[in-house]
């Protein structure tokens, strides 16, 4: 599959620590999954945004880093919320993506043409 330059490009938002409303380990397996299965289909968004609890899921101990840095590998921009990593002391233990601010946040959504939160 060959990239376009008029693809559409998608910014994803993650706000929770895991998908869905479950238990955490539902939430962290099936996150894996669907990081996963993003990387592998051809179509990777613009940018992946991470903050409120979404920001537990580039640090240290997060069961989705391998996925993550795969999907950052291929150009997929990691942005995660500075104030969301201060407010839960996480600051030191980023493991992957770009920490920024809530501008950077809403510049990768105003860049996309469409947005989806998980």
């Amino acid at each position: 599959m060959s990239d376009t330059p008029d693809k559409p490009s998608v910014a994803i938002l993650v706000t929770n620590d895991g998908m869905g409303k479950s238990e955490p380990a539902l939430q962290h397996k099936l996150m894996q999954t669907y990081l996963r299965l993003l990387g592998e289909t051809g179509h990777l968004p613009g940018a992946i945004c991470f903050y409120a609890d979404g920001v537990k899921l580039v640090v240290e101990g997060s069961p989705v880093l391998e996925q993550l840095r795969a999907l950052e590998a291929k150009g997929v921009l990691l942005l995660i919320c500075q104030t969301c990593l201060n407010y839960f002391g996480l600051i030191e233990k980023v493991r992957v993506g770009i920490v920024g601010g809530m501008p950077d946040i809403i510049a990768a959504q105003w860049r996309a043409q469409k947005v989806i939160t998980i």
